[in-house]
């Protein structure tokens, strides 16, 4: 019953600072995604349900980014607050060892590292395939049609608006200038009016303009337009024109078939693109490999190409002093024809190879990432565990909770993991890493960090207490005074130390 007791005292310890740093971490984050596409949110009147829905899916993909940090700064705070009141000690005191007291809070790392996986597998590359497509559609949506004074308006397609004054009240535009350039045969048309109402249908179909007491001046250009232009010049008193327009109205698509990328799909698709890629790779390899060989570099030489393995040539036969021998004593004019010979057979041959090379070139990329994000999905449920791994023992040994410290620590240690991870990550995509060195290379290297710290913490190791370094540093000056003494005497009593120790006297006497 006692153990129970302390094992609900340690969850209910947990639970508290990992549902508050998960939802601190996943703000932060969203301003971070809000600040990346803040100039193609706004300006496009789009509804508080889009941008919601928006928000909500880009929530789900920042998970697997905010999760492993969640779980280190909370297991930090947890188990520095636990020693920070004593509370651990008092465990401790009772015969409890450290993996012990943190055995409920493992089990619910485990079981939420279990459902982490379901969960980018699952719903990130669901949501994450729902938020490209609203981000598609957002895109091809035009500004909302909003006039400053005396600037032009450009978002329409071919052509410019400039007003000098809008009432905003009734909508009155003052001294309108437009300047249309849609005609195909490249006839440019501008109107200038003393005012006039420019708006949008209510379907956001069609441009309806309404100007009064106006000129237009139309440039026609011919075939000849160096001498057969024609300007036109008609007056109006009332001008109506409806434009058709495309884009101002949000419309939904239905852009999933499009999006197909690695990162929205789930490791049983991944495993297919991967199986069907590298077929295709290694086929397209062996088309452009056996026809550089046969009809470039050894189009003369039947024996080579005849063999069992074309890479096993005879390289000494390339070196044969005889056959060097026999070109050397060729006739200058000869030597010269052969040089250009070979100097073009081995241009032809670089570019036939660099041709086939660029066909194969998108494939071998989209193998490199799937098979990152397929070990991606693996890497992620192993790194919640190590990151609370390094973080229960680090809280345990500091004995500070609060949010100064652990923040201070938790974001030393996810920068690391952040930097080790992107730059496996980039390495394995240029494909000079494997995908297993680049996407588990971090996992590498943090997890002798956890394994450290965990026996550093579970023999109540003083690794960042500043007062048992202190006090080693007491011991080891004990232990070296003995030798260091005598020679800071013979140092202090030296003419070259007082003439130097009476300069700075006299410097601070003359200060004074």
């Amino acid at each position: 019953m006692r153990i129970k007791t302390i094992h609900k005292l340690v969850l209910k310890s947990y639970l508290g600072p990992l549902i508050m740093t998960f939802f601190i971490i996943t703000f932060v984050l969203m301003m971070n995604f809000l600040w990346r596409y803040i100039d193609e949110l706004t300006g496009k009147g789009l509804g508080a349900d889009v941008i919601i829905e928006l928000l909500v899916y880009a929530t789900i993909n920042l998970i697997p980014l905010g999760m492993p940090l969640a779980m280190l700064l909370a297991a930090i705070m947890t188990m520095g607050n636990l020693g920070e009141n004593f509370e651990l000690q008092a465990m401790k005191s009772a015969g409890m060892s450290l993996m012990r007291i943190m055995k409920p809070l493992i089990v619910v790392v485990g079981l939420m590292s279990i459902g982490s996986f379901f969960l980018v597998n699952n719903l990130v590359p669901y949501a994450n395939k729902k938020m490209n497509s609203i981000i598609i559609d957002i895109r091809r949506q035009k500004q909302v049609l909003e006039f400053q004074d005396g600037l032009f308006f450009n978002g329409i397609d071919n052509m410019s608006i400039r007003v000098e004054r809008q009432d905003p009240i009734t909508g009155r535009l003052d001294n309108v200038l437009i300047y249309d350039n849609r005609s195909a045969a490249g006839n440019m048309t501008t109107t200038i009016a003393e005012s006039g109402f420019i708006r949008l249908s209510d379907d956001k179909k069609f441009l309806l303009v309404t100007l009064y007491n106006g000129d237009n001046y139309q440039h026609t250009r011919n075939a000849k337009w160096y001498t057969d232009n024609v300007l036109r010049h008609d007056k109006f008193d009332v001008q109506d024109i409806s434009i058709p327009m495309e884009g101002f109205d949000f419309q939904r698509n239905d852009n999933n078939d499009m999006i197909n990328g690695s990162q929205t799909k789930n490791i049983t698709e991944l495993q297919r693109d991967i199986d069907s890629l590298t077929r295709v790779v290694v086929e397209s390899t062996a088309n452009s490999y056996d026809p550089l060989m046969r009809d470039n570099i050894f189009k003369k030489d039947a024996d080579i190409m005849s063999a069992t393995d074309s890479l096993e040539i005879n390289r000494i036969a390339f070196s044969d002093i005889s056959l060097l021998d026999t070109i050397a004593k060729l006739p200058v004019r000869k030597r010269n024809d052969i040089w250009n010979t070979a100097r073009s057979e081995a241009l032809n041959s670089r570019n036939a190879f660099a041709f086939d090379e660029t066909l194969t070139k998108s494939s071998l990329t989209q193998l490199y990432k799937s098979k990152n994000d397929w070990h991606n999905k693996l890497a992620l449920p192993v790194s919640v565990i190590i990151f609370f791994l390094i973080g229960a023992p680090l809280g345990a040994i500091i004995r500070k909770g609060g949010l100064g410290t652990p923040i201070v620590i938790s974001v030393f240690f996810f920068v690391i993991y952040y930097i080790i991870s992107i730059s496996g990550k980039k390495a394995s995509e240029e494909g000079t890493w494997s995908p297993l060195m680049g996407m588990w290379i971090s996992t590498f290297v943090l997890t002798p960090v956890a394994i450290y710290l965990l026996i550093k913490a579970t023999n109540d190791s003083s690794l960042l207490d500043t007062d048992w370094y202190y006090g080693k540093y007491k011991q080891l000056e004990e232990k070296i005074a003995p030798y260091w003494l005598p020679i800071r005497s013979k140092i202090t009593s030296s003419t070259v130390w007082q003439k130097l120790i009476g300069r700075k006297g006299k410097k601070r006497t003359k200060n004074v």
